[in-house]
């Protein structure tokens, strides 16, 4: 039986926040959003998601307004980019405590080439760049480098956050 999506119970935001993110596979498909995965085809063999749950979360997504969909592609809406602080916290918390340290990912400012830190601060100019203005690196060693999709491919270089893959 699946768990309810709702928490009638609870008055607290983040109750009302996981109503829209705390299912299973929602963050991820966000993450692949932000790093500019736009194509039900792409997000689903990047993932490995089973297309009819991977429409419903999309489905979902647009209706609460986190997502958008244009002509086919899904983008990331204002009111989904306020969730990047939480994917960007998913992202250290698990690189500090599950991820092997030589093999992150990094993210740069785009504008000044600096690294972001932990947390979020540009380490050459100071500056928290929004989502867009950072661009990902790939690790050293890819975590699984015979994967073959298209987003997977793309993240094998450095790539600007929210640019279509």
């Amino acid at each position: 039986m699946a768990l309810p999506r709702e928490y009638p119970a609870e008055s607290c935001p983040i109750a009302r926040s996981l109503e829209i993110v705390g299912e299973r596979w929602t963050l991820l498909i966000l993450r692949d959003a932000f790093y500019g995965a736009r194509r039900f085809s792409d997000l689903q063999r990047h993932l490995g998601i089973p297309k009819a749950v991977l429409s419903e979360r999309l489905g979902f997504l647009v209706e609460q307004g986190v997502l958008t969909k244009d002509s086919g592609d899904y983008r990331v809406t204002a009111k989904g980019r306020q969730l990047w602080p939480l994917i960007w916290s998913m992202i250290t918390w698990g690189n500090e405590n599950y991820v092997d340290k030589p093999n992150r990912r990094t993210y740069r400012h785009a504008d000044c080439g600096g690294v972001i830190g932990a947390d979020r601060v540009c380490h050459r100019c100071a500056q928290v760049p929004d989502v867009a203005d950072l661009v990902a690196h790939p690790p050293p060693k890819p975590r699984n480098p015979s994967r073959d999709d298209p987003v997977s491919r793309a993240l094998r270089r450095p790539h600007r956050m929210l640019e279509p893959i």
